[in-house]
């Protein structure tokens, strides 16, 4: 079953984030003001995670131009995070959660979990403010992800959010041209 278009279950757990460590609830995820990107990764203190951490970093002002927050999800405590982001270059650049899952309750509610590793696939979920998850996207832990993408299909879902009836065709970019479906565009593109 599809997470598309479904309301981001309760949960409670604990992020690193800023110096600090925070609760973290699906209010997080459902404030009604704020998007949210929620990315999973194996666990902290791999070679590959930092990798993507970096790269949400380098991204991070975008996401926030955009009125959208980012927590990235291991399966480890926010107290490994705290201890990842002052010990790795690349992850000491997030701003944004480091979120602690070690009761794996969050990547089995996102249907990322690996029950025989206790580990979390890599999945990315843009959720709307609202708390209905708007884009999934789920591969296996060897293929890091392209976070320029992430933040496509944010603005995507955004645009179609405050645009009803219309949708954005393959690689839209923002201020590009979108379609409004019809009869007459069927078989025409």
């Amino acid at each position: 079953m599809s997470l598309i278009n479904t309301k981001v279950q309760p949960f409670k757990t604990q992020a690193f984030h800023n110096g600090k460590f925070e609760e973290v609830t699906e209010k997080n995820l459902s404030n009604g003001k704020s998007w949210s990107v929620v990315i999973f990764m194996p666990a902290a203190f791999t070679f590959n995670c930092p990798t993507e951490i970096e790269d949400a970093a380098e991204h991070y002002g975008e996401f926030q131009k955009a009125n959208t927050e980012v927590f990235i999800v291991t399966t480890d405590t926010h107290f490994s995070h705290k201890v990842w982001h002052e010990t790795s270059d690349a992850v000491g650049k997030a701003k944004f959660f480091l979120v602690g899952d070690p009761t794996h309750q969050l990547t089995n509610a996102f249907g990322v979990h690996i029950p025989e590793e206790g580990l979390a696939l890599r999945g990315t979920f843009v959720i709307d403010p609202s708390g209905t998850i708007k884009t999934m996207e789920v591969h296996s832990n060897e293929i890091a992800r392209d976070v320029k993408e992430t933040v496509r299909k944010l603005k995507a879902a955004q645009y179609t959010a405050a645009h009803p009836g219309e949708v954005c065709p393959a690689k839209w970019e923002e201020g590009a041209k979108t379609l409004k479906p019809s009869i007459e565009l069927v078989g025409k593109i």
